[in-house]
């Protein structure tokens, strides 16, 4: 391929890229309005599958409860995977948009808890369907086998276990390559990404510490596990700052801290929920190995009655995109966007179970970021020191600008793709 050479086959399939925005656009708003729970998926599934049958593809549902695997088979080539994912988040939207998400759900402790897409995974969708439709119509310049997998759970690091576990690599045939991007602050119509770790690992525990109750008047008759919390949430700061090199990375954040119902009453424990990501396998395993140090010598150190309990919430892997495969993916998208649209990125905190994919299959994979800001916004925000004040994502008021990070999303799909897919 020469340098900067889009896919032969990319402006064919993308030609009808305009025509299909509106409807693209109906169908972000309506996932939008309607969003659904980590494994809850059912109604975004039913849409994603009943696309991709019109479009002509072999189509199976409930694969690993809501997951939808569609293939469509062209002729000899590579088989290339594309991945979105689709669940929301137990967060209220305060975006002011015409087409919010007013969903509530009943949660597991029987309350009612609001939902909305505040990660754009309802944008993921809408990329997704959109590049699965316009491959489908312009058949003769790609052959191969087109594989779309619209996930569940990626918010709880359930869904793409869960598909693996139902058979996903026994039902469907080995991907030479899994692509998969996500929507994120920058300015959009701009791509990014890079080769080597791309998203972090995340560990996410709860830590449950036990005391003795007492009468707040009578101290002396307690063994306080909120002063125990106290203690233990202050050490844990030193984890990253004094047993972590200035040349790696770690992130260790306490989300919860919970303890008691009445400012009079000592309670008998405390719970800590927190999470923690990394770059590099040793030093996750050193941060881990840490936290379990300090939360048991500080209940020791407090005559604690019993050891804490530590467990698991939920774990990503570490997403690490293969080097050629990176390559050739940013020179495909140097040749479509331009190479000033192509942006370079170090690895981001945040944590993905797209890796997962590649992981089993043993096949390369690449995952990339796409702007979902208004370009005038982020560039006004940038200039004043102001990044941080934009809405990232999971806060209430994300809300990526529809255009152009709707076609900016397919066309980066389709010629992702094609730059496998044997074109013609």
């Amino acid at each position: 391929m020469a340098k900067h050479a889009s896919p032969k086959g990319a402006s064919s399939v993308l030609a009808n890229l305009d025509t299909m925005l509106p409807e693209l656009e109906a169908l972000y708003k309506d996932i939008h309005a309607h969003p659904e729970l980590s494994m809850q998926e059912t109604r975004t599934a039913g849409i994603a599958a009943d696309r991709l049958r019109k479009a002509g593809y072999e189509v199976t549902a409930g694969v690993g409860k809501t997951g939808v695997v569609g293939l469509l088979r062209n002729g000899e080539g590579p088989t290339v995977m594309l991945r979105a994912d689709m669940d929301a988040l137990p967060i209220a939207e305060d975006t002011g948009l015409d087409y919010a998400s007013t969903v509530t759900v009943k949660g597991a402790d029987g309350n009612a808890v609001p939902v909305g897409h505040m990660c754009g995974h309802d944008m993921h969708v809408a990329w997704l369907v959109g590049a699965t439709t316009l491959l489908s119509q312009v058949r003769d310049a790609w052959k191969g086998t087109l594989m779309a997998v619209f996930q569940p759970g990626e918010e709880t690091a359930e869904g793409a276990r869960a598909m693996i576990d139902d058979g996903l690599l026994d039902r469907f045939p080995r991907p030479d390559v899994t692509l998969g991007q996500h929507v994120m602050v920058g300015p959009a119509g701009f791509v990014a990404g890079s080769a080597g770790p791309i998203t972090s690992a995340a560990d996410s525990l709860q830590i449950r510490l036990f005391g003795r109750g007492a009468h707040g008047s009578m101290p002396q008759a307690s063994i306080d596990p909120v002063v125990m919390a106290a203690s233990v949430v202050l050490r844990l700061q030193t984890v990253v700052s004094r047993e972590i090199a200035a040349t790696d990375a770690a992130v260790l954040t306490v989300g919860v801290l919970q303890a008691g119902t009445k400012e009079n009453v000592i309670p008998d424990e405390a719970v800590i929920k927190l999470n923690v990501r990394t770059f590099d396998a040793g030093v996750r395993k050193h941060v881990l190995a840490a936290i379990e140090r300090i939360v048991n010598a500080e209940a020791e150190a407090s005559g604690a009655p019993r050891k804490p309990e530590v467990t698991s919430l939920d774990s990503y892997p570490l997403n690490v995109n293969d080097e050629a495969a990176s390559l050739r993916v940013a020179e495909a998208f140097r040749g479509y966007f331009s190479p000033e649209r192509v942006k370079h990125t170090g690895p981001a905190p945040a944590s993905e179970d797209f890796g997962c994919f590649g992981t089993a299959w043993q096949v390369p994979s690449v995952f990339w970021f796409v702007g979902g800001t208004d370009p005038k916004i982020y560039a006004k925000a940038k200039a004043t020191g102001r990044l941080n004040e934009l809405p990232v994502n999971h806060s209430p008021k994300f809300a990526p600008v529809l255009y152009p990070t709707v076609e900016t999303g397919v066309a980066a799909l389709v010629v992702g793709a094609l730059a496998w897919l044997d074109a013609t």
